[in-house]
């Protein structure tokens, strides 16, 4: 049986997952890039954007890791892309051009119904608009026993973890504090959900922590 995880999401040392001012010219916010910048030089990394050979080494070993058995992903919104409100059309077609990264359905959640949008390299997106808990049946279901990816963002990834439907949560701790932004933690408490440490190891820029529910 699948799980449904969180893999190599990258958080500040003061927790936060985003930068504050996420836009279209800064997706990430103010500052967040540098929440990125362990995996940026990795082998996975640099292969995934057609960039030739990257580093290897512990960051690799993780990227490497947070894409196996992966079934079908879901994510927020604001990581489809920066459009509010209504789509006025379907010319926003994502961060990623022809060949997003995914390679699987991925589920967004979304307030507003738009048509399915299939892309290069077997990335279908699908718009959801009934909550999270019908897009994680319709991923469980086309995942047919692999990972459910929860990709975020940080509200995104709160939402499942306050509702106990994660099993599973990757972190890459990047060694900066940003001080302001979205906070991943906020109005948590793992511990009371169930979660305990079962990994941690220290990789080249970043630290890596595994939790599971027990």
């Amino acid at each position: 049986m699948g799980k449904v995880k969180v893999a190599a999401f990258s958080v500040s040392l003061d927790g936060f997952g985003a930068g504050p001012g996420q836009a279209l010219k800064n997706p990430l916010g103010v500052r967040g890039l540098e929440l990125h910048s362990w995996i940026l030089d990795t082998d996975v990394f640099k292969k995934m954007q057609g960039e030739g050979e990257g580093t290897h080494g512990i960051d690799n070993d993780f990227a490497a890791q947070s894409m196996d058995n992966i079934g079908a992903w879901i994510l927020g919104r604001n990581m489809f892309g920066p459009v509010r409100g209504p789509w006025k059309d379907e010319s926003w077609k994502g961060w990623w051009g022809d060949n997003p990264p995914y390679h699987t359905p991925v589920f967004v959640l979304t307030h507003h119904a738009r048509a399915p949008l299939r892309t290069e390299g077997g990335t279908t997106f699908y718009f959801v608009t009934d909550g999270i808990e019908s897009a994680l049946q319709k991923a469980k279901d086309v995942a047919k026993g692999q990972d459910v990816r929860i990709g975020g963002g940080a509200a995104t990834i709160r939402q499942y973890l306050t509702a106990g439907l994660i099993d599973q949560i990757h972190l890459a701790l990047s060694p900066t504090f940003l001080g302001e932004g979205e906070h991943l933690f906020a109005g948590l408490n793992l511990h009371a959900l169930g979660f305990t440490s079962i990994k941690t190891a220290a990789g080249e820029k970043a630290t890596h922590v595994v939790m599971e529910k027990k």
